[in-house]
This record gives structure tokens, C-alpha cells and sequence, in this order.
């Protein structure tokens, strides 16, 4: 069909004033928007998101692990390292310690659940004083089906293969390990000490060690200045708890977690 001109000229008379009312309210929209930026713009006031402050309230949390960090290295912090109902392992290319004893106990163990067992046996070992060659402990975790490790380390390297000879970098006070095996790799000197004492009777720095019941087997001192004292070359500890009680001297405290499971540092 043809349109008539008549008819397409009363189209265009229709169409016009429409567009005549959109440019005229688009107009005063854009008008009345760049007014309103105008004056927030001068009113001093921030809006929208504020990158900056988001990125600057991590920081107080990582500074925190940074002080906590450079603490315990300095033996500001007393420090103890736990994983519920799962043990890890501590090494060492060798430990001097002195004031030191043993007892056999059966701790509270707790379990993922929240529950708790004394049914497992272990060893408390105690050091009044202890000088370490180096540390390495290892944590297993797994993460939605997937393992991962986490390594605590500090002073020197800990070696697969511990050495003949070692000096001693790290230095801890009232240091206590939970744990179902201790064992060195070479030669073990123990000196001024008693075997078979009664746990009761075994102290370090004065206190007996926790969980010890009388005429239960203990490991303690002859008496004498300084106490027991024992030389381990080589240090592998499966251990449900780690504790230093007193001072911890650490240099190079380095905290990783790595895929899988990792068996050395």
C-alpha cells in the first residue's frame, strides 16, 4: 500500500514533538546528574569503593604474623605446637640439653570429632635447657581430598642424614615433647641420670612433668649441680605435642605450606 503524503505528514507531525520531549528530558537528566556530581565532588566526601582502605585492613593481620614471627625468633614468645588427634614430626641434626628427665604417660589426645582418648602411651621428655641443631617440624594435612604439608623450620638446615658432629644454633628453654617415639640416629651420651626412678619423682626446673604417676617408670636426675644432662645426635620425634614453656631463641623462622606429603625440609 502507498502511503499518501497527507498521511505521512501527520505521522512526522506525531514523531516530532515525541522527540522534541525525549531531548528535552534527556537534556535536564544529564543536566541535574552532572549538578549532583558537582556538589559531592565539593562537599569533601569519598563514595564508592575505597581500594586503598580495603588493601590497608589486611595489613594489620599480616604485621601481626610479621611481630609474632620476629618475637618468637627473638625468645620474646613462649611457643607450643599441637595438631588434635594427629601427630607430626620434629628433627634435628642434634640436641644438648640439660636438667633433663622422662616419664612415661597417657595424655588426653583429642580427636577431630572433639572427643577425647587416653589410650595411647607416651613418652614426656623435659630439658631444663636445650641447645638445638637446627628444627624441622612437619604437619600433614589434607584439604578437600588433596595433601598438603606445612614446614616449620629454623637455624640451620636439618639434613636427611643427620651429621657425626653438630653445634648447636637454636636455644629453648622448659622445653617439653608428647610424644609415641623419640629416637636418635647416632651416638646418645646421658650423664648424672637415673633410670627406672618413680615418675613422681622426676622433675625439670623444679616441677614434675605432667601426667606422671607414682612408681611409674621415669627417667630423672642423680642430683648435682645442673642435674641430668643427655647429648642427642640426630633427633626424630613423633610427637602429639611440642611445648617451650620458657624462652625460644630461633633465627630464621620460615613457615611454608607445600603440595603433598613432604617427609624433610
Amino acid at each position: 500500500m502507498t502511503q499518501t503524503p497527507s498521511r505521512t505528514r501527520s505521522r512526522t507531525r506525531r514523531i516530532g514533538p515525541a522527540l522534541a520531549r525525549m531531548r528535552t528530558a534527556g537534556t535536564g537528566a544529564a543536566a541535574d546528574w552532572n549538578a549532583r556530581m558537582l556538589a559531592e565532588a565539593a562537599d569533601g566526601r569519598r563514595r564508592g569503593t575505597r581500594w586503598g582502605r580495603g588493601a590497608l585492613a589486611l595489613v594489620p593481620s599480616a604485621l601481626a604474623i610479621g611481630v609474632l614471627g620476629s618475637a618468637l625468633a627473638q625468645g620474646a614468645l613462649a611457643a607450643n605446637f599441637s595438631v588434635t588427634g594427629q601427630p607430626f614430626t620434629l628433627t634435628s641434626n642434634g640436641v644438648e640439653g640439660s636438667g633433663f628427665g622422662a616419664i612415661v604417660n597417657t595424655p588426653a589426645v583429642g580427636r577431630p570429632d572433639g572427643s577425647t582418648t587416653t589410650n595411647t602411651a607416651m613418652a614426656r621428655v623435659g630439658f631444663a635447657s636445650a641447645g638445638l641443631a637446627g628444627l624441622c617440624g612437619i604437619v600433614h594435612q589434607t584439604i578437600a581430598g588433596v595433601p598438603y604439608s606445612l614446614l616449620l623450620t629454623g637455624g640451620q638446615k636439618v639434613a636427611a642424614t643427620p651429621p657425626t658432629a653438630f653445634t648447636t644454633d637454636i636455644d629453648a628453654s622448659n622445653l617439653y615433647i608428647q610424644a609415641t617415639e623419640l629416637r636418635a640416629y647416632g651416638k646418645t651420651t646421658l650423664q648424672n641420670a637415673v633410670l627406672g626412678q618413680s615418675a613422681d619423682q622426676v622433675t625439670v626446673a623444679g616441677r614434675p612433668l605432667t601426667g606422671a604417676v607414682p612408681g611409674g617408670f621415669g627417667l630423672g636426675s642423680a642430683g648435682g649441680e645442673g642435674g641430668s644432662s643427655i647429648t642427642l645426635h640426630g633427633l626424630d620425634a613423633t610427637a602429639y605435642d611440642a611445648e617451650m614453656a620458657g624462652a625460644l631463641v630461633l633465627p630464621d623462622l620460615k613457615i611454608r605450606v607445600v603440595p603433598g606429603t613432604a617427609t624433610t625440609c
